[in-house]
């Protein structure tokens, strides 16, 4: 727990969750053994003192409420909640206000459709907030986007590096963001980042997660029980682990084309990669790593080069397949790390993608997929530019037989 300042959180529960298409809103919906609200309010309980949390929510469901936290009455004790507004903006003063006697040095903001949020990036915010106005955990923008006009006709392809997708919790200096939330009340921002954005101040993008994606509709909570179970699962059965490691590498040759497909990701080029299936380097060598931490040979023997239904075949289905036998076995991917060697074309704009890429195949946290890039000073084919090579390696964690 950070002591050296006084920490607020508050998490906008005051939501009728109508997207989400059930008759109980969302954040009172079971994940796992507690409530999706539950989940939020233990996390940040870690973090800072029970008096500091003020959760916001909707009268209306005040039963809900009771139920979701009748286990925290002896152990967490929380301040009253706070009936929301309007808006997710005026829910947010009104928990503000409602946490200004508590004279927090900082805030956290944190909606609670957002379950699967972590320690790792609560601290990750926290530590910005030594040296910024603000900050935000987000995510790098994997798709290519497209602004249309009217009729749906595309008019521009906006550039991706610079995209960040936000999450909470948002963090900023306590006086700071409630001098902002009053000065614009009645306006409509878009997230809390947005009022600091308006007068000038810097806010800071930190690396969010992605168990940490908002839930809004029926098939998004399927994705978070998921991350329940696992989650359960490493708390129950860390101790009774094996920790086992696998390294990959593979190699395809230039072939006439347009674009490159690496780590899920098209990246263009003056050339493609040859193979039987897309040819995806990055995932080939990932795959043949994981395959190889749990004893079950190489890519080659689970998708031959032979088998015409493979041809032409996205990668991303040889590494989920890779993924499914870890988890059948009842294990889970601890981080993974994939280099490609290559002269062209350039890789480092395009890593933060093809992390996101990666993390979202395996099913774990973008912080532990790394993808680098490396040249061989001209040497050798890749020198040459005649095509790309790869390694990986992976870690994996297996139940103790």
């Amino acid at each position: 727990m950070f002591m050296t300042q006084k920490i607020g959180v508050v998490i906008v529960a005051a939501g009728s969750g109508s997207r989400f298409g059930d008759p109980i809103p969302k954040q009172y919906h079971m994940l796992g053994d507690k409530s999706i609200l539950a989940h939020c309010i233990e996390c940040f309980a870690r973090h800072t003192a029970p008096e500091f949390i003020q959760v916001v929510y909707n009268p209306a469901h005040q039963h809900w409420y009771q139920d979701c936290t009748k286990s925290f009455d002896d152990v967490l004790p929380l301040p009253a909640p706070v009936a929301g507004g309007d808006t997710r903006q005026q829910s947010v003063l009104n928990g503000l206000r409602a946490l200004a006697h508590q004279e927090p040095d900082i805030v956290l903001i944190h909606d609670a459709a957002r379950p699967g949020i972590s320690d790792d990036v609560i601290e990750r915010v926290i530590a910005a907030l030594a040296t910024h106005s603000g900050a935000i955990p987000t995510l790098p923008v994997a798709d290519t986007i497209k602004q249309t006009d009217s009729r749906g006709v595309i008019s521009r392809t906006i550039p991706r590096e610079s995209l960040q997708r936000a999450q909470t919790p948002q963090g900023f200096a306590f006086k700071t963001i409630l001098n902002a939330h009053q000065k614009f009340e009645g306006q409509e921002f878009t997230d809390d980042a947005a009022l600091l954005e308006a007068t000038g101040l810097d806010v800071v993008c930190v690396a969010g997660t992605t168990n940490n994606d908002k839930i809004t509709h029926k098939n998004d909570f399927g994705r978070a029980q998921s991350w329940a179970d696992m989650t359960n699962k490493e708390e129950t059965h860390m101790p009774q682990e094996e920790y086992r490691s696998g390294t990959g590498f593979d190699v395809h040759r230039f072939a006439p084309g347009d674009h490159c497909v690496l780590c899920g990701i098209k990246v263009p080029h003056s050339a493609r990669l040859d193979g039987h299936s897309d040819a995806d380097v990055g995932l080939h060598t990932l795959t043949d790593a994981i395959l190889g931490a749990i004893g079950e040979g190489d890519i080659g023997q689970h998708f031959p080069p032979t088998d015409m239904q493979w041809k032409g075949a996205p990668s991303d289905i040889f590494l989920k397949h890779a993924a499914d036998l870890v988890r059948k076995r009842g294990g889970r991917i601890v981080n993974v790390d994939v280099t490609l060697i290559c002269e062209q074309p350039k890789i480092g704009p395009h890593t933060p993608a093809m992390r996101q890429k990666v993390a979202e195949i395996l099913e774990i946290d973008v912080d532990r997929v790394n993808v680098k890039a490396t040249t061989t000073e001209q040497l050798g084919f890749t020198g040459r530019k005649e095509g790309i090579a790869a390694q990986a390696a992976a870690s994996i964690a297996l139940p103790r037989q």
